[in-house]
């Protein structure tokens, strides 16, 4: 074994003499400890951007090399990337021999940390996006540093929202229509089988999609693409779940053109990180392929991925106080179980058909036509006529009595002791009100989900040809079609036999959710409350034309894109009588997108690269309708988003030292968001106390620069240093409009709509990230195969989410009509509001992670390996925040004040928090 690691070291110090550019290049690839030939490796020569792979023998071949000092780079999924520098001469043809890949462990513990970091992915709490999971495949150590050590502390790359990346499987794009973000759990726990994967950053150019701004991740699962073999792991660790088992099988292409890949895993935990926070998931992939000769292969895939695991409530500073950070006020015993009143299901099989034709030597074609269908529901607990049940009710806090101000400090005591004493749902409290509700079988509480169910058809065609010896071009063509149904399931009646579907906050008949149906009993799993579908039609295509030359690269690519969305209400809503059943108008949104990018290769180891965007895109379908819930009002003033970007990047990538440095700007014009919450005091002197409003914010412009850099140094043979850091400024660059849709109001007859003119929301900062964060580690590798890290990383430069409703005039002109200049509520000055409305700032914090390994070969004959890893994150239980938003129920200056004036309000800014100190450990056996 010493022999073969000396041998490997020696082979990867060489220099390699050549001949001109007829001079030709060959070499093997074999698996370090196995010794098996690799197939499906790619070598590139990073000066030309040539590229060939391994044959079934681990060859590779280039015909011909460029002058001066080009750099052989060497990669496959699952190992260490090996470089070569090459000098060139004249008159040679050489052959490398035997080129050894070491396995990278490190890229098992990144794939398995990715289910680890998403945690709330796609929820409606405010802050709890990341983009850890678009980064799993790459090997660039700035990303993987912003995707697996600050991903833990909800770090977006510049500033970015998921939405703005695209994620592919087989060239079709996973982000839903729905928020524009990929649903990670749709194909969550099958690490091995969608470990095949290529990345674009930001802008960048992909060979299957025109993309964004935030970059592209392309999972490819056609058969013949997995090395052959077996491979099962088991897992432990104190994150979102405790276990893991999982088993892969891929056979290989084999003689008569046929390949299969297989694979299964299920994840679970009676109560993850979080109190209260249950975890259950189930995942199944296969993959076949049939090849009917060189020019024609057909591949078929289907996942399942089958997901269900308890929330975590973000908290109050006041509570987290009293009860600590791991709280979780979604849950309470019943019969000895901890119940969670939040928990969210998916489910959603995709089946994908692939064709494979290489037209000729120069031209590919690539055609995909998939199908997915499932459910996605979170739950929540309804109730009519009974008290609150939530535990965190401001009534309940303690609070609520000081700032009443007649209390005395030992009642306050009393009723902080009570409220610890009762900090969890009570769930035998429901079930005994429904027994004694007064209407005989009628439930008071019950449990329901927020369910959609979803049915998409997506189809695409993707060009790749070769027009010169320097001339390529890739051109695709996307067409999706969904129905989503959304409407609100009765789960759980809780002993009872019914539920009233009607709005006990109304009379008559806008306390009706369908007047087509009015007064009816609803049973367990049938839907009430909202009821309606959205489709969607989406064409897009893209052309991309890249030109390669000894000096310089470039590129220019266009897209067009047409989205129609619409919304057919299934009940007729009380209150919405006359414009909420049936269908609505359609709405169409037409854009394009223009990018381009230069290479100029200093030589082959230094690069200087840039990158330029411009593009619009479609409001994501969530935005479209301002109630979707109950009728089929359109978002006023919603318009298309303009979008542009740049980059310039210096790269340098030698045997020893690898890195990256890159200056970056992105705009985000016109977007819009909404979001629902009870407010008092907004609008007018009618207004009502307590309103539920949906806000909408139109016009926002979110602006983003800084800079990234990523260093990896390989001090010697056995240890390799790595720094990262990242700095950026991410405000609102303007400020933007808001209105609400009051449901109130429109039952008492006026128009639902509100318009609350300009929200200031110009030179706040974008909520949910660190706006800076560094990174340092060094890893020892043994050639004996075993391995330890280290990595320390500093965060800072996190805010709240801000309330928009708090930054409009309506904080601080009442609403009395004689009131119409000026600062009109007493003490509202400036620097009184200025004070108030300030942006909170997080603290600053460190993460120290440690990680390590060893692997074996355990049978020469077989020649198959075992392997374990263990990482522990968080060493020193750091408490951080990753995120929080104001509440905006307190929506003036005087409600506000007198809320803050005692130091502990009732509505008080809600956080999320990080994970304390973790620990994950991998066992795996390759045969």
């Amino acid at each position: 074994m010493k022999k073969l690691v000396l041998s490997t070291l020696l082979v990867l110090q060489a220099v390699f003499v050549f001949a001109q550019q007829t001079s030709t290049l060959k070499g093997k690839v074999v698996d370090s400890k196995s010794q098996k030939p690799l197939q499906n490796v790619v070598a590139t020569i990073q000066s030309t951007n040539q590229s060939v792979v391994t044959d079934a023998e681990g060859i590779f071949t280039f015909k011909s090399i460029p002058d001066g000092e080009p750099v052989l780079v060497v990669t496959s999924t699952g190992y260490r990337t090996q470089t070569f520098v090459l000098e060139v001469t004249s008159g040679q043809n050489v052959d490398l021999g035997t080129i050894v890949l070491e396995e990278d462990i490190t890229s098992e513990l990144q794939l398995s940390l990715v289910t680890i970091t998403e945690n709330d992915l796609g929820d409606d709490n405010t802050g709890s996006e990341s983009t850890s999971g678009l980064l799993q495949s790459s090997r660039d150590t700035y990303q993987q540093a912003a995707a697996f050590n600050w991903g833990q502390a909800r770090f977006r790359i510049r500033g970015l929202d998921n939405q703005y990346g695209t994620t592919m499987i087989n060239g079709i794009s996973m982000n839903k229509l729905y928020d524009g973000r990929p649903q990670w759990s749709n194909w969550g726990g099958l690490n091995d089988a969608t470990r095949n994967q290529e990345f674009t950053m930001g802008s960048a150019p992909s060979e299957y999609t025109f993309g964004g701004i935030l970059g592209t991740q392309e999972i490819d699962t056609r058969a013949s693409h997995y090395r052959p073999g077996s491979r099962v792991t088991m897992s432990g660790t104190n994150t979102n779940y405790s276990w893991r088992a999982m088993g892969t099988h891929a056979s290989g292409l084999n003689e008569k053109g046929w390949a299969f890949v297989v694979s299964g895993s299920r994840r679970w935990a009676q109560e993850g990180y979080f109190d209260g926070t249950d975890y259950s998931a189930n995942s199944l992939f296969a993959s076949v392929e049939k090849k009917f000769n060189d020019n024609h292969s057909i591949n078929f895939t289907s996942i399942y991925a089958e997901n269900s695991r308890g929330k975590s409530s973000p908290n109050t500073q006041e509570v987290t106080d009293l009860m600590g950070v791991k709280y979780n006020s979604y849950w309470g015993w019943q019969d000895g179980h901890k119940r969670n009143s939040r928990d969210k299901d998916i489910a959603e099989p995709i089946n994908m058909l692939s064709h494979y034709w290489k037209i000729n030597e120069n031209t590919t074609l690539n055609t995909n036509v998939a199908y997915q269908t499932g459910k996605i529901g979170n739950t929540r607990l309804d109730y009519q006529n009974g008290n609150n049940p939530d535990p965190t009710y401001y009534k309940k806090l303690p609070s609520y009595f000081s700032n009443l101000g007649t209390y005395t400090d030992v009642e306050i005591e009393g009723f902080r002791n009570d409220f610890i004493a009762n900090s969890q749902i009570n769930w035998n409290a429901m079930y005994i009100a429904n027994q004694n509700s007064g209407f005989p079988g009628r439930s008071i509480y019950v449990l329901y989900e927020d369910r959609t169910d979803d049915s998409q058809w997506s189809a695409n065609s993707i060009l790749n040809t070769s027009l010169s010896d320097h001339i390529s071009m890739n051109a695709g063509i996307n067409f999706k079609r969904l129905k989503s149904h959304n409407f609100q399931n009765l789960l759980d009646l809780m002993g009872g036999t019914y539920f009233a579907d009607i709005d006990p906050f109304y009379t008559g008949n806008n306390s009706q959710s369908d007047l087509n149906n009015p007064n009816r009993q609803v049973g367990e799993n049938e839907a009430y409350g909202y009821n309606y579908n959205l489709f969607a039609t989406v064409f897009d295509g893209f052309t991309q034309f890249k030109f390669n030359y000894n000096k310089f690269d470039f590129y220019l690519a266009q897209s067009f894109s047409r989205t129609e969305y619409q919304r057919e209400g299934l009940y007729r809503n009380g209150i919405y009588a006359n414009n909420s059943y049936g269908k609505s108008n359609t709405t169409t949104y037409e854009n394009f997108g223009f990018k381009g990018g230069l290479t100029y290769k200093i030589n082959g180891r230094h690069l200087l690269d840039f990158n330029g965007l411009y593009m619009t895109k479609a409001p994501i379908m969530r935005n479209v309708f301002s109630n979707a819930r109950l009728n089929n009002n359109l978002t006023p003033d919603l318009a298309d988003e303009n979008i542009v970007a740049a980059d310039a990047s210096y790269i340098i990538r030698t045997p020893k030292l690898k890195g990256r440095l890159t200056g970056f700007y992105n705009k985000v014009s016109n977007s819009s968001e909404i979001s629902f919450y009870y407010a008092e005091n907004i609008g007018d002197s009618d207004g009502d106390e307590d309103s539920f409003v949906s806000e909408i914010v139109t016009g926002l412009d979110k602006q983003a620069f800084g800079a990234e850099l990523g260093l990896e140094y390989k001090i010697n043979t056995t240890i390799t240093a790595t720094a990262s850091a990242s700095y950026g400024q991410y405000i609102y660059s303007d400020n933007a409009k808001l209105i609400t849709n009051d449901d109130g109001r429109a039952a008492e007859g006026h128009n639902p709509v509100r318009n609350f003119g300009t929200v200031y929301l110009k030179n706040y900062r974008q909520a949910g990230l660190p706006e800076q964060a560094y990174s340092f580690g060094l890893e020892y590798r043994d050639p004996n195969f075993w391995w330890i890290g280290a990595n320390i990383n500093y965060l800072t430069g996190g805010y709240v989410d801000v309330s928009s409703i708090l930054r409009t005039d309506n904080f601080i002109i009442d609403s009395d009509p004689n009131n119409t200049q000026g600062y009109s509520y007493p003490g509202a000055t400036e620097p009184n509001v200025r004070r108030v409305l300030k942006q909170e700032k997080f603290d600053d914090f460190m993460l120290l992670n440690l990680v390590g390994g060893k692997s074996w070969r355990i049978s020469s004959k077989n020649r198959n390996t075992f392997g374990f890893f263990v990482s522990i994150n968080n060493v020193l239980d750091e408490i951080y925040k990753t995120g929080g938003f104001e509440q905006s129920r307190k929506a003036t200056y005087p409600d506000l004040v007198a809320d803050q004036a005692n130091g502990t309000p009732s509505f008080g800014t809600k956080y999320f928090y990080g994970y304390g100190r973790t620990y994950f450990v991998n066992f795996y056996i390759n045969f």
